[in-house]
């Protein structure tokens, strides 16, 4: 591997304060400030803030919205059938 080229590759806690959910992982990100938190290990780490994660995507909390498509196709068919018919 050359030296020099390659990126810092450190710890770092992702937090997600909208639903005060962290986890510590490794990455090149840097962390924006000098913001450090305290992991269950004792040790400190820089923190990169989220705004949004598995904890709080809708996708994965399940609480997506479902389009009902099936309805808005038939009305529109049945609103566009009866201006047809007309001419």
């Amino acid at each position: 591997m050359k030296q020099g080229i390659h990126p810092e590759y450190k710890e770092v806690i992702f937090f997600d304060a909208s639903v005060d959910f962290k986890f510590l992982t490794r990455t090149t990100m840097k962390a924006r400030g000098a913001e450090m938190m305290k992991w269950t290990d004792g040790k400190e780490y820089p923190v990169v803030r989220l705004d949004v994660s598995s904890e709080s995507h809708p996708f994965y909390t399940g609480k997506q919205k479902i389009v009902d498509t099936a309805g808005r196709i038939e009305k529109f068919n049945s609103k566009y059938a009866m201006l047809s018919a007309k001419k």
